[in-house]
């Protein structure tokens, strides 16, 4: 019997994966390009963490927490991008997680986009956007050194 081959990219000591936590915060349950979006990270090698619909801002902090996330999406189809991305950067810094690049989803004004990126946005996805340039924003984000634990 032959071994299975692991035929995901070679790493090297001390690296991980990209980890990507996507979310829903609030009530909005359209999910439909949140998981379109989880799926091209895994495909491009990211590890993708779905959170899930309706999550209050400290459920997100804690799950970025525990997922020792690089990345945090947050896909809003609301007009209510700018007080719930405010919301979730403040229980970000109520755990002290300050080295997440935030990135945002969905239906965003342009008149928002400011005010988005003096909260620390970094990156501001809207309908129209190709998956590779998703991947490739993610990409050029994340620093080559990260600091994590290997799961036991």
């Amino acid at each position: 019997m032959q071994p299975v081959q692991d035929n995901s990219a070679p790493r090297a000591a001390g690296k991980r994966p990209i980890r990507v936590v996507l979310t829903k915060v609030g009530l909005d349950g359209h999910d439909r390009g949140v998981k379109v979006i989880a799926q091209a990270l895994r495909d491009a090698g990211m590890e993708v963490i779905y959170a899930g619909l309706r999550r209050s801002p400290e459920d997100i902090a804690r799950i970025v927490m525990e997922e020792d996330a690089d990345v945090l999406g947050l896909s809003i189809l609301s007009g209510a991008v700018v007080p719930l991305t405010r919301r979730v950067r403040e229980a970000l810094r109520a755990q002290q997680i300050d080295d997440v690049v935030l990135v945002v989803g969905g239906i965003v004004q342009d008149a928002a986009r400011s005010e988005l990126n003096q909260m620390g946005v970094q990156g501001v996805f809207t309908p129209g956007t190709t998956l590779t340039q998703i991947v490739e924003f993610i990409r050029n984000s994340v620093p080559d050194e990260r600091s994590y634990q290997e799961a036991k």
